[in-house]
């Protein structure tokens, strides 16, 4: 079989990247290179469109083992397992015991319960975690941060009680102070105190992180790649100082820290970033040189004494880019997200159900979200297989791209004075807050594509009872709304659009889009399909029609139609015989829109046409310009 395969490779001679770039240079007959192949990404650096072994050469990424410092290729040795996270919130703790143990039977083993902390006493969590056996399923609890240390005193009070072995024991509690900051503006209680605090009241649970880096916030305010990361690792690092600085062991703080990453639909750079996040962490930690780092220096070590440097790491698929129109869609968009974090080898992960974004999700979109992860694991066999993006030409540069981007921007932050500086100063807050700003734009102007908003809506969809959720500011509803420093924007990327689409549905004035369709056969109808995607993004009725013999006999169907918009679909070349006398023809009894740029635009206008609908407009205003004038 050997001999096989030799004689077939060697039937094909190799091929040089010069005799490549001679062939694309052929195929581009004059067109630059660099301005149609080679795209620049949000994160700031250029991807060519296509890699060879070369471009391996000098990258340290490619002699990293799976298990190994610095982790690049992930924490596991033997597999690529993770654990099937779903959240529990609890309103009632025997209601949310039996949920618990209900999903535990449905391929459930992480929960993470978000608690109520006005209710938390003993009995309070005797309920909660009734008949669950803590020993086999990884046990996660969010609560108000000045309750963490109760929380932490109570847990290990409870698992003392029960007799646990507490060395099979494993979760976290999720104690951020630097993301209430981010996502309330509230700065309360001192971080170091209180740390110190819960580190001491945790002690007993050594596989119990406290410490969190929620950089799925900024994922879910329209971060960039590259800022997750950066920010990260400035987030995890301020932990790191301030605590060994007031006396805590350096092993003893990184074993308790606890990062939870969002993971965006770009699926390659996705894998890329948790490759990297490993890496970059792993050196920061043996910076610290914690003890279990310099026992590595006696002789014959194995790699288990270098655990503090490995990136504990929770994935959750990104809110930033879910829809409340055709929410379906969203299904394909977390699953492209759990695939990326899967095959990059996180520890744990929590797909968000489709209809997270305008209500509380039902028991069938629960099920469709574990079973996304299941599907990966059980018939797709994820977990078996470490890191298979190794090696390939075009991620592990990507690894490397992203590693450089991210680990510049965590050194300017270091270099400003540190992450609670920045956040305290806002910069944080500002450099994500003008990413959203410029994707909401990008999606404004479909250059960034939400499938079922800006691009190919359901024409037919109406929201009926759906309204976005709307997010509290405080915790529990009992502090003021004040804020101490500036806060992220949560504004989801199809916001404006939802926001315009049930302006229209709410108006009960439902606007019909007429396609007077003439002429040449092709671009009418390609003007016609492209025309009906646009209106229909704002909630319009589009009617189509397979062609007219003149703009006279058009116009008169589209009155018949009682149509509040005509849109005329042919070539530009036509355009000067067809849109004025159509527009005449009209004469102001429906808006007026010509389907594309022809170089006749200027005469066009002198004509009174005011209205032209193509790629280079900006999708949203054009669409509230149209709504402001059909719905008055």
């Amino acid at each position: 079989m050997a001999d096989k395969k030799e004689k077939l490779f060697s039937d094909f001679s190799p091929v040089s990247t010069e005799q490549w770039m001679a062939k694309v240079t052929a195929d581009l007959k004059g067109a630059d290179f660099e301005k149609k192949l080679v795209w620049k990404t949000n994160e700031g650096f250029k991807v060519k469109p296509f890699y060879r072994m070369e471009d391996l050469e000098g990258l340290k990424t490619t002699d990293a083992l799976p298990g190994e410092f610095p982790y690049l290729r992930g924490t596991k040795k033997d597999n690529n397992e993770w654990l099937v996270r779903q959240e529990v919130r609890v309103e009632s703790p025997k209601e949310a015991n039996t949920t618990a143990l209900d999903i535990l039977n449905k391929g459930i083993d992480s929960l993470s319960f978000h608690l109520k902390a006005k209710e938390l006493d003993e009995a309070y969590l005797e309920t909660l975690l009734n008949d669950i056996q803590a020993e086999c399923v990884e046990l996660n609890f969010s609560i108000c941060q000045g309750h963490a240390v109760k929380l932490a005193e109570l847990l290990v009070a409870y698992f003392q009680k029960k007799d646990y072995d507490v060395k099979k024991l494993h979760g976290s509690i999720n104690y951020d102070f630097f993301n209430k900051m981010l996502t309330k503006g509230k700065e309360k209680g001192d971080m170091l105190q209180a740390a110190k605090a819960l580190l001491e009241a945790i002690q007993p649970l050594p596989f119990y992180r406290v410490l969190n880096v929620n950089a799925r916030s900024l994922n879910n305010a329209g971060a960039y790649i590259s800022q997750e990361l950066g920010y990260a690792l400035a987030w995890g690092n301020e932990y790191m100082s301030q605590l060994t600085e007031a006396g805590i062991p350096a092993a003893v703080v990184a074993k308790k820290i606890k990062f939870n990453f969002g993971v965006s639909s770009n699926y390659f750079l996705e894998i890329a970033k948790f490759r990297a996040a490993r890496l970059l962490w792993a050196n920061i930690v043996a910076s610290y040189q914690p003890e279990c780092l310099r026992d590595c220096d006696n002789k014959g070590a194995n790699d288990e004494c270098r655990c503090a440097a490995k990136m504990k790491v929770h994935a959750e698929t990104s809110t930033f880019n879910l829809t409340l129109f055709d929410a379906h869609v969203n299904l394909l968009r977390t699953q492209s997200e759990a695939m990326s974090a899967a095959l990059a080898g996180v520890d744990s992960m929590t797909v968000v159900p489709f209809d997270a974004t305008y209500g509380t999700p039902d028991e069938f979109s629960e099920r469709l979200a574990r079973n996304q992860q299941l599907l990966l694991k059980e018939e797709s066999h994820f977990e078996k297989v470490i890191d298979p993006a190794a090696g390939s030409y075009y991620i592990e540069n990507l690894t490397t791209a992203i590693a450089k981007q991210a680990w510049e921007l965590f050194l300017s932050v270091e270099e400003a004075g540190g992450f609670y500086v920045a956040i305290k100063e806002g910069s944080v807050q500002a450099a994500v807050n003008e990413s959203n700003k410029a994707r909401h734009k990008a999606v404004a102007q479909r250059r960034e594509v939400l499938l079922g908003t800006n691009q190919f809506p359901n024409f037919n969809e109406q929201a009926g009872n759906k309204a976005p959720l709307e997010k509290t500011c405080c915790c529990g509803g009992q502090e003021t709304c004040e804020k101490d420093v500036d806060t992220l924007i949560f504004d989801r990327a199809s916001s404006e659009f939802e926001a315009l689409r049930l302006e229209t549905e709410a108006s009960g004035k439902r606007p019909k889009a007429f396609m007077l369709t003439i002429g040449n056969l092709a671009m009418r109808q390609a003007r016609a399909q492209y025309s009906c995607n646009f209106l229909a993004c704002a909630g319009y009725e589009v009617i189509d029609n397979l062609g007219f013999e003149t703009v006279e006999a058009g116009v008169e169907a589209a009155m018949a139609a009682k149509a509040d918009i005509v849109v005329i679909c042919s070539s530009d070349e036509e355009y000067e015989t067809y849109a004025v006398p159509a527009y005449q023809a009209l004469n102001g009894r429906a808006l007026f829109i010509v389907a594309g740029n022809p170089e006749c635009t200027d005469a066009l206008k002198a004509s009174g046409i005011e209205n032209f609908i193509h790629v280079r407009v900006n999708v949203l205003e054009t669409l509230k310009e149209f709504n402001a004038k059909l719905l008055k």
